[in-house]
């Protein structure tokens, strides 16, 4: 094992909203299954502020419950759950530095990106991940254990990295996967096999009409039924009587359907509906009549659904789930806070996508925003006859309805304002995380009435980032276009609240080698770093400003 520092700059967040630079944080020595690996590159995300806020709340931030042996746990001094200090960043590209005993198929000198989202490791309510309850990439070093980053089917959450794309190119694989996820995730079309099923009805319900949905999308294990009428006649499916549900336990059910439109009822169903379930409002020719309190934190983070029919039949409801959540052909597509750093990627994602007749617009509330994104898309529009319309909403009033809305920012009521400006059919990609447990007001009866269906994702597959990476290393995709400015540990804290004032249009990347650098955006290199800003490309990050900008510190 080569010679190992004893300490070692880390960014930590200590609390809720508290950010330290420690500057003698312990450099661990590897136990028998553990990798130590030197952090090549490492990009702040919107997650991080998520985490940032809501700390031991955060629903990657609990305790690891099932998918390993949990005494493993015990060996792993990265492992931070619930209020213990953590280390966020998890957009990374490492290169390894040692190795325990016990570990064979790994060697010092290897460069990864890291896969850091472990799905089968499983929290409360989501899943253990790199960067939240275990110590992520903001440091010069960071842990994993063998045991942790490899899947029950025997894949590594390490990806070979070529040495011939920068630090940050691989780095910005992860986001990138992340944005590719949100589209090509493929959704239930069927009730979930064998699950458990919950009937709310406030109306008879006609015979047959359950048999013809369990004909045509598979039958439950069971039926909870709560109602003053008895269930139908002649159901093969079991069927357990409840009197209210507010007896029922929360996240219990894989598919509820409610017969009926009463709010009150309606908003109490949300919280049964169980992780990845889907809730199924059948009006039965009724309205709500208000806005009704939903869960829509759970649609990206709980993998909820959400669908409904004004009439009486619960199979007409399942006939608006898509196949996949990617754009269509003719959509007219809205990214709502298109400026941003992961916007500017939904944008350039959907122009660059090859999808027929479709048109992108681009909202945001900050000009200089959108004039940096438009410097970026606009060619790439016209390169591939895609319209592109940027616009901001407090200046530009679109008369627009759109087919497919993907929402960056986490407000409650950018979701409600969707279902208003969706065209029928319409898809809403809530791609910012909403706390699940942040509810919002929406108008059910129109999003039933023109069909809408609400999507959210949380994080990216092992394969989204091998196809992205394979994007990135055959040239198809540049990811460096997301870069907007660069730092070391004396910047990144003040990055991070830079992603939180939403005062930098694109990705900041945070180089551990540079410990004394500050925060330096793009559009000063020439000013600051006159060196570093001659290799840029058009004023775009490249892999020769990486290098220079190491060699000036000393670790190209």
């Amino acid at each position: 094992m080569t010679d190992l520092p004893k300490t070692q700059y880390a960014v930590q967040l200590v609390a809720p909203d508290e950010l330290i630079l420690n500057k003698t944080k312990d450099v661990p020595v590897p136990g028998p299954h553990q990798i130590l690996c030197r952090v090549e590159a490492v990009g702040l995300c919107f997650s991080d502020l998520k985490l940032l806020k809501q700390f031991s709340s955060h629903v990657r931030k609990s305790e690891v419950l099932s998918g390993i042996d949990l005494d493993i746990l015990k060996e792993i001094p990265s492992y931070v759950p619930g209020e213990a200090a953590t280390v966020p960043g998890h957009e990374a590209v490492v290169r390894i530095e040692a190795v325990g005993p016990g570990v064979e198929d790994f060697a010092p000198g290897q460069r990864f990106l890291v896969q850091t989202d472990y799905r089968w490791v499983r929290t409360a309510t989501s899943n253990g991940a790199l960067g939240y309850n275990f110590e992520g990439a903001l440091a010069e070093f960071v842990l994993m254990d063998k045991r942790i980053i490899t899947s029950p089917e025997g894949e590594s959450m390490l990806l070979a990295a070529s040495e011939e794309l920068s630090g940050s190119a691989v780095a910005l694989v992860e986001p990138w996967a992340c944005v590719e996820d949100a589209y090509v995730s493929t959704e239930r079309t069927t009730l979930k096999a064998g699950g458990q099923m919950l009937v709310v009805a406030e109306t008879e319900v006609a015979e047959g009409r359950l048999d013809n949905l369990f004909d045509r999308y598979g039958a439950p294990a069971q039926i909870t039924w709560i109602s003053q009428s008895p269930e139908p006649s002649g159901l093969t499916v079991p069927v357990k009587k409840a009197t209210s549900v507010a007896e029922l336990s929360d996240a219990g059910y894989d598919d509820v359907i409610y017969f009926g439109s009463a709010p009150e009822i309606a908003e109490s169903l949300f919280a049964k509906v169980a992780l990845n379930g889907l809730l199924n409002i059948v009006l039965c020719g009724g309205r709500f009549g208000r806005d009704v309190v939903s869960m829509v934190g759970r649609v990206h983070y709980g993998g909820i659904r959400i669908i409904g029919t004004t009439g009486s039949d619960p199979a007409e409801s399942m006939e608006t789930i898509p196949d996949t959540d990617e754009i269509r052909p003719g959509d007219k597509i809205n990214v709502i806070g298109a400026g941003g750093p992961m916007g500017m990627m939904h944008v350039i994602r959907n122009i660059c996508q090859g999808v027929e007749a479709v048109s992108v617009f681009g909202s945001d509330l900050d000009d200089g925003r959108l004039a940096a994104l438009t410097k970026i898309a606009a060619p790439l529009a016209a390169k591939n006859g895609v319209e592109y319309r940027p616009y901001n909403p407090t200046k530009q009033k679109i008369p627009d309805v759109f087919d497919y809305a993907a929402i960056m920012a986490p407000v409650p009521a950018l979701v409600a304002a969707c279902v208003h400006s969706a065209a029928e059919g319409g898809l809403i990609n809530i791609f910012a995380g909403i706390p699940a447990t942040v509810c919002g007001e929406i108008d059910l009866d129109a999003y039933i009435e023109k069909k809408l269906y609400f999507i959210g994702t949380s994080g990216s597959t092992l394969d989204d980032m091998k196809q992205m990476l394979a994007k990135a290393e055959s040239g198809r995709l540049d990811t460096n276009v997301s870069v907007a400015a660069v730092s070391g540990f004396e910047g990144a804290v003040e990055g991070i609240r830079a992603v939180e004032n939403r005062s930098i249009a694109g990705k900041i990347i945070v180089y551990p080698a540079c410990r004394d650098l500050g925060l330096v955006r793009l559009e000063e290199m020439a000013e600051k770093m006159p060196e570093v800003a001659a290799c840029l490309d058009e004023g775009l990050w490249t892999k020769q400003a990486e290098q220079k900008l190491l060699e000036m510190y000393g670790d190209a």
